[in-house]
């Protein structure tokens, strides 16, 4: 998968996705990030690539030139016109179902702002999600970029080293995780729960899936308006309210 982000901050980018899971992913070829600077695109000696609003108004505005020209470079390279994501805190907010809906794309573009934003126009010409992080305003879309890069990337096969782990990680079934142990199986006087021990593979998940419910009823009972829930699950459930 390629990832292209159109910035002011290239080596933000680089240095950010370049290390742990994502930079080892970069390095086997399974995902590529191309950081486009934006002011490389700005058609004058100085590089500006913002100016003053019309109508007025605090701080400046990125022109639409810069940003469309810096686009094109992106569509004269891979052939085609992308999905371009644009990180604003006006967008949807980010979730798995996203992260799982954009994995399936060979190539996405992500979209940094800055200063009071950028040119409705070009918003209008190129721009086909508008995504937020969460619901706070950031300096700019290069820390939203990354975290959203991040968990793509974790869907793309032979990024994790077990490709299984992606599938039970917190939000499947739009659940949270369940508590994961290690050794020792005692510390400072505290057991690994027996039935992790036991070996009885049957008991162990439904344990699992028992403590994934008990955990999002307790910290993001929202989630569970979605969820994707047997009979049994239920009957847990309404177990778990009563107490």
């Amino acid at each position: 998968m390629n990832f292209h982000v159109l910035t002011l901050f290239p080596e933000m980018i680089e240095q950010g996705v370049g290390t742990s899971i994502t930079g080892r992913a970069m390095d086997k070829g399974l995902i590529s990030v191309n950081a486009v600077n934006i002011r490389d695109y700005a058609g004058n000696k100085h590089g500006q690539v913002d100016d003053y609003p019309y109508g007025g108004g605090a701080g400046m505005v990125m022109q639409p030139g810069p940003v469309y020209r810096s686009y094109e470079s992106v569509v004269e390279k891979i052939g085609y016109k992308p999905r371009v994501v644009y990180m604003t805190p006006q967008g949807k907010v980010f979730n798995q179902k996203m992260a799982e809906e954009f994995a399936k794309e060979e190539n996405l573009v992500f979209l940094c702002g800055h200063y009071e934003g950028i040119d409705e126009r070009v918003l209008d010409m190129i721009v086909t999600d508008h995504v937020s992080i969460g619901d706070y305003v950031l300096t700019g879309g290069e820390l939203p970029s990354m975290v959203m890069i991040d968990c793509i990337s974790r869907l793309v096969p032979g990024v994790l080293h077990n490709d299984v782990s992606a599938e039970f990680e917190s939000f499947q079934d739009n659940l949270l995780e369940y508590p994961q142990y290690t050794r020792p199986a005692e510390f400072e006087g505290v057991k690994v729960p027996d039935i992790l021990l036991s070996g009885d593979h049957a008991k162990v998940d439904r344990w699992r899936r028992e403590q994934s419910l008990k955990r999002t009823l307790e910290r993001r009972p929202d989630l569970l308006e979605e969820a994707v829930l047997q009979k049994e699950d239920l009957k847990y459930l309404e177990k778990q309210k009563e107490k």
